[in-house]
């Protein structure tokens, strides 16, 4: 990361959702990890939940946090992989308005040191909807940690040069 020291941080507002047919509040390590590490980082924990892998809950659930002018982006955590109740990306499409095609890619490069080619198997993605991000990350602790660490943190860093994603939060919803 190259921190411009001669930049101020701007936290910003941030959702995080699980999405799981079996995960509670009381086992949801990945979305603690997320949790954790957007506080730790500056930025303001706006809301947290947990929805079931149901493409209509999850669409609902982030559309509202679209609407919702207090929160900046949302990162969730499960429903990912290829399975038939991995439909988290599914849901995305139907609020996105842009796709962010390299976080997925430089996802699975990050993931890829980690687990090898077991990462061809995450559908990890990122969408802009109505000027809100969203990142869809896997639901393992490891791939919360990989796409936080290796990618978020410093694309949520408004001090990271050249660019990052906090600059062009006043643009996205340009026309």
């Amino acid at each position: 990361m190259a921190v411009d020291p001669s930049r101020i941080f701007k936290p910003i507002n941030i959702a995080v959702l699980t999405v799981s047919d079996t995960r509670t509040a009381a086992d949801d390590t990945s979305g603690d990890i997320l949790a954790e590490r957007v506080q730790a980082a500056g930025h303001r924990l706006a809301a947290r939940t947990i929805v079931r892998d149901d493409p209509d809950l999850i669409a609902s659930q982030l559309n509202a946090w679209i609407d919702d002018a207090a929160i900046d982006a949302v990162i969730s955590t499960g429903g990912t992989g290829l399975t038939g109740r991995d439909v988290t990306p599914e849901a995305l499409d139907r609020v996105k308005t842009r796709d962010i095609p390299g976080f997925g890619e430089l996802f699975r490069w990050l993931s890829f040191q980690s687990i090898g080619t077991s990462t061809i198997q995450s559908r990890a993605c990122a969408v802009v909807a109505r000027g809100t991000y969203i990142f869809a990350l896997p639901g393992s602790n490891g791939a919360v940690k990989d796409g936080w660490d290796g990618i978020l943190a410093e694309q949520l860093d408004s001090r990271n040069r050249p660019c990052n994603f906090i600059e062009l939060m006043p643009r996205l919803r340009e026309a």
